[in-house]
């Protein structure tokens, strides 16, 4: 939970009606209600985790889309889908030959691609004159490698990149954790492709002895149009700041453990405010566009800006929101106040967070 809500409903209610929500009970819960909200959840999961790949643009987003807003209506709100043209990337081939071995991956969304012939030349370390640079790096740019890589896009030294995919903060231990496109808009550096963790030992290998490689990476754009998930439910006094409750729904795969449980939340908080009513207007965004360096948000915020300074808060359900395993449940506040309130909220729900960000550290993602 990356952000928080204020008065009247007062801002201490609103957040204790956000906590018993998101623990999955309501503010005086009877068993009976524990179980129904359970089993929604789960089916929202379920649900979610069938459509696909959530990559934005794709079929399976708009599907998911059509899908947020039935759930919407069916938790006592008029949804509405609200598109905006999107380029989306199609890859026609991405792969890296070094010898006689050849390993498929997925290129960064925000360089350039190599065409059909490809980039061929010696392979080498990050630090190496190759044309074609290798390193290790972890889907974040916070980490020493992930810096290293970044910095090697940035000099644009290479002809073509490949970064080798390592954990995560999450842990996972194979397969590609691809970097967010946050230059979706503004492409740089040489083409750049991932590949899986497991591929490691043996590119790192050719590096080693500059063996000759060849990257291709063959893209093709199609022209689409992408969507995020709205609804305003309107208090009883309107002229009062609004507060905006948001999540991203779209991702790099089927996404379920990384946006599913922002979305379960996002639906419980529908539900919860059209049940028990508010004095101030509560306006919930679903965005897409969030590993493409926030399309749909940027497009909200566009066509909403009278809510960048004039709502009385936000509040931003982030990845992986209490997971079960393998992550930690982070709340990030705008001050010592919303810090207590979402404190005691928590705790009055039976819940609580593992990590808290500090105070003057600047948020993740959305937030």
């Amino acid at each position: 939970m990356d952000g928080i809500a204020e008065q009247n409903l007062s801002r201490r209610d609103f957040l204790l009606l956000s906590g018993a929500a998101i623990a999955g009970g309501s503010v005086t819960p009877s068993l009976a209600a524990r179980d129904e909200r359970s089993k929604r959840v789960a089916e929202v999961f379920a649900q979610y985790d069938a459509q696909g790949i959530h990559r934005t643009g794709t079929p399976a987003d708009l599907q998911s889309a059509r899908w947020l807003a039935e759930k919407v209506r069916d938790a006592g709100q008029e949804p509405r889908l609200i598109g905006f043209p999107h380029s989306r990337i199609d890859v026609l081939r991405a792969e890296v030959r070094a010898g006689d071995r050849r390993v498929e991956g997925l290129p960064l969304f925000d360089p350039p691609s190599t065409g059909a012939g490809g980039v061929t030349g010696r392979i080498g370390s990050l630090e190496s004159s190759a044309a074609i640079g290798v390193g290790m790096a972890p889907p974040g740019r916070n980490s020493p490698d992930g810096r290293s890589f970044d910095t090697a896009r940035r000099q644009n030294a290479f002809q073509a990149l490949v970064r080798i995919c390592t954990k995560s903060r999450w842990g996972n231990p194979a397969g590609i954790t691809p970097i967010n496109a946050e230059d979706f808009r503004e492409p740089f550096g040489p083409p750049a492709l991932q590949v899986p963790a497991e591929a490691g030992a043996w590119l790192l290998e050719a590096a080693s002895v500059g063996e000759e490689a060849r990257v291709v990476i063959e893209t093709a754009r199609t022209q689409v149009e992408a969507f995020n998930v709205e609804t305003r439910i309107k208090g009883t006094d309107s002229t009062l700041p609004p507060v905006v409750v948001m999540t991203p729904r779209s991702g790099w795969w089927r996404c379920a453990s990384e946006r599913g449980g922002g979305i379960a939340c996002w639906i419980e908080l529908v539900r919860a405010v059209s049940t028990r009513g508010t004095r101030r207007d509560v306006v919930f965004v679903a965005s897409t566009g969030h590993e493409l360096g926030h399309l749909g948000l940027d497009h909200f915020l566009e066509h909403h800006q009278d809510l960048v300074k004039g709502a009385r808060a936000w509040i931003h359900l982030g990845a992986n929101f209490a997971a079960a395993r393998g992550s930690a449940v982070r709340l990030q506040a705008s001050d010592a106040e919303l810090e207590s309130l979402a404190d005691q909220a928590m705790e009055k729900a039976g819940a609580g967070p593992d990590v808290k960000t500090p105070l003057d550290t600047r948020p993740y993602g959305e937030a």
